[in-house]
């Protein structure tokens, strides 16, 4: 065991390694029914004979330090781990179709990973983000089942990350196309920054069409962006081949979830995770104060240990563990409920009122309405949230952005005492439009004492195509956060966020290929009789005491 191995599992605060002595098998020839043959890597405990097998299929190289570090962790702890490269990424053979290829390519590995003599037939599958996703591509579709699954800040399927509201989202999905683009080309995998190529990539973010925007940003066409732009209309049925969540009901292996609250998700993540509880399946869930980040990834690989280790040796089960965990943001607090969302969260209606005011009770009588005015060609811009680019990430400071004349904002009292909110937030918005082609975002903010407003949770939607006044319904991120005595609620209401989601560009022509722009104006009503609001999670008086974990 190397020096690098035992600073590795102590910085993730692992038990001792059980078998430090491993060895890797490199090269493993893995035949799919096409002819297409995958590349694999296997690790174990020196000298062991047959063994489950740990499945873990990546688009970013078996050979990337990520990579080996999952594998070698659990090989340390007496298991055996195979690292696949997917299809036509490094390795491995055939063109890399991202999400299309993942099920029948898994269920093929899986056939030939049996029918080794290495191998007692046992199989599991661990992984975060794409790699969670090829678990999903195999845990429905596969008999006999996976004796567990490890799933990381990933979702049986990624459409509604895609297009959250029906809205492209921009920021992510050029930055992951650019790295899956870039990556067998980077300096280390990409793991060194170049800021040459970053800032190539933010200009890209304004370039129309966005279909051609990849070629702004790393100089060539990636298969994906193209793909991700071009079927982004409503009624486009080309993702349906993707998506597993129809499939969870048919999973009988025990799941353990690790997710964070600025994952981005972390929504669908969650919709997988209360439909396995209702259907009786044995499944739990960690939400970390993380994005779609290398802390998530650390909590995971600490998930993983205990949770393989139960399921394939014969250790012991995680008996302390209710099947929800989640942290408190602002109030350093772990909790544990029994479900999601919590029975203990009530919602609870906060309405926009005349005047730019929030309030718990409805407001008056009488007509009452604001009005903005969104410029495509000048589109209001957004920071933090949940974000793959870390550095832009999470909260961070809104009052830039609430000056501007195409956002309204909202702003209620000091509060007189704590507020916890977890769960889902709502909003449900009366608006009328003089285009019928816009988007509708709202961000709730938690302004401190200083004035200094920080985005909490957010959402957008894209609205139906009509120039009426219609009512709108707006999925926020889930959130766990406390906002503390003495601290303000602020909502924001706009056009669109740029450019974490592409610009609605008033014209109604496809997302993909726009270049026209046409402004559009806003009316958003907020009186008793079209009652604009969010409806949010508050944690009631008599929920579990906060524990530290």
């Amino acid at each position: 065991m190397s020096v690098l191995s035992r600073l590795f599992d102590r910085f993730l605060g692992l038990p001792k390694a059980t078998t430090p002595a491993i060895e890797v098998t490199r090269g493993l020839d893995v035949p799919m029914p096409d002819g297409v043959v995958l590349s694999a890597d296997r690790y174990r405990p020196r000298g062991a004979g047959p063994l489950p097998v740990v499945l873990v299929r990546t688009p970013y190289g078996k050979h990337q330090l990520l990579s080996k570090g999952i594998a070698g962790v659990l090989a340390r702890r007496g298991m055996q781990v195979v690292v696949q490269d997917t299809r036509g990424t490094f390795g491995s053979g055939g063109r890399f179709s991202a999400f299309h290829q993942e099920r029948d390519d898994g269920l093929a590995t899986a056939a030939w990973l049996r029918e080794q003599p290495w191998c007692d037939g046992k199989l599991a599958m661990t992984g975060a983000s794409y790699l969670g996703y090829t678990q999903w591509a195999v845990g429905p579709y596969l008999d006999p089942p996976l004796e567990a699954m490890c799933l990381g800040i990933t979702a049986s399927e990624f459409t509604t990350s895609f297009y959250p509201g029906g809205v492209l989202a921009l920021h992510n999905m050029l930055t992951w196309a650019a790295l899956i683009g870039t990556q067998e080309e980077a300096r280390l995998g990409g793991l060194l920054p170049d800021p040459r190529r970053q800032r190539r990539l933010r200009r890209a973010m304004a370039h129309v069409p966005i279909s051609t925007s990849d070629v702004a940003a790393i100089g060539k066409e990636v298969p994906f962006l193209r793909e991700v732009t071009g079927h982004a209309e409503p009624g486009d049925d080309f993702w349906s081949g993707t998506e597993h969540n129809s499939a969870l009901a048919k999973l009988s292996t025990p799941t353990s979830m690790v997710t964070g609250w600025w994952d981005l998700f972390l929504p669908a993540q969650l919709r997988d995770f209360a439909a396995l509880r209702e259907a009786g399946r044995h499944s739990r869930i960690v939400i970390g104060p993380w994005g779609h980040d290398l802390d998530a990834i650390r909590a995971l690989l600490i998930d993983q240990v205990s949770w393989l280790s139960a399921h394939l040796l014969d250790g012991p089960t995680p008996t302390n563990r209710s099947p929800v965990r989640l942290y408190l943001q602002r109030a350093g607090r772990w909790l544990d409920f029994d479900r999601w969302p919590p029975a203990q969260s009530t919602p609870t209606s906060l309405y926009l009122l005349p005047h730019r005011g929030l309030g718990w009770e409805s407001p008056p009588d009488g007509s009452a309405s604001a009005t903005f005015t969104y410029d495509p060609a000048h589109p209001t811009r957004s920071s933090g949230g949940p974000l793959l680019d870390v550095r832009q990430s999470k909260q961070r400071d809104n009052r830039q952005t609430e000056l501007r004349s195409d956002v309204l904002v909202y702003t209620g009292q000091p509060l007189p005492r704590d507020l916890d909110l977890v769960g889902p937030v709502t909003a449900t918005v009366y608006v009328r439009t003089d285009t019928g082609h816009a988007d509708l975002f709202v961000r709730l903010c938690d302004v401190d004492l200083a004035g200094v407003s920080r985005n909490v949770t957010d959402g957008i939607v894209r609205l139906p195509s009509e120039t009426g006044e219609v009512k709108v319904e707006v999925e926020l991120h889930p959130t766990g956060y406390r906002f503390k005595l003495g601290h303000r609620l602020r909502v924001q209401v706009a056009g669109g966020a740029f450019p974490r989601f592409a610009r609605n560009h008033g014209t109604g022509e496809p997302v993909g290929r726009a270049v026209r722009t046409r402004t559009t104006r806003f009316e958003v009503f907020q009186d008793a009789g079209r009652p604009s609001m969010l409806t949010l999670p508050v944690l009631d008086d008599d929920a579990p005491t906060p524990d530290n974990h």
